[in-house]
């Protein structure tokens, strides 16, 4: 005979899932305001990551709270912080004449909101090794996209051989 099991997690759970969450932003965050000098760094990732681990478990206890009498979509609650998140990205992102500035952070901040959603419904290893390879991709390609950039420059400085048509 199977033994019920319960929906939702203890509180002491919960509140590791919360750290958890704000940790992982906050070492996205980290990686923003000490590598790359942007202005969004450890608290505002670790806050959008321990936002949406929140936003998350609240819907999922909810959900657990009141299965069988109100039909209730945890998935819709991810849907909308998703949302809400893209207008938070977006102001971070600045145009100034012909270029765009912020957008990596923009999309570091969108990544730490699924870490702590992932933290949120208990996707602790998928939370951790997307935060690894958020790293990976803001430090790891930046070295490869700086190397890039100035043998592109050093090509393009190079005279033109002559011509020796005749």
């Amino acid at each position: 005979m199977l033994e019920s099991v319960p929906f939702a997690d203890p509180t002491i759970v919960v509140f590791g899932k919360l750290f958890l969450a704000m940790l992982l932003g906050g070492l996205i965050g980290t990686e923003r305001a000490v590598v790359a000098r942007q202005s969004a760094g450890t608290r505002t990732f670790g806050l959008a990551s321990l936002g949406a681990c929140l936003f998350v478990v609240t819907s999922s206890a909810v959900d657990a709270a009141y299965i069988g009498l109100l039909n209730f979509d945890p998935l819709r609650v991810a849907a909308a912080v998703i949302m809400g998140i893209g207008f938070l990205a977006g102001g971070l992102i600045i145009f100034r004449k012909d270029s765009v500035h912020g957008a990596t952070t923009a999309a570091g901040l969108w990544i730490a909101t699924g870490v702590g959603m992932a933290v949120g419904y208990g996707l602790v290893a998928v939370a951790v090794f997307a935060t690894l390879l958020t790293l990976l991709m803001f430090t790891g390609m930046w070295y490869v996209e700086q190397r890039f950039k100035h043998w592109f420059v050093e090509q393009s400085q190079q005279p033109a051989p002559p011509n020796h048509t005749a």
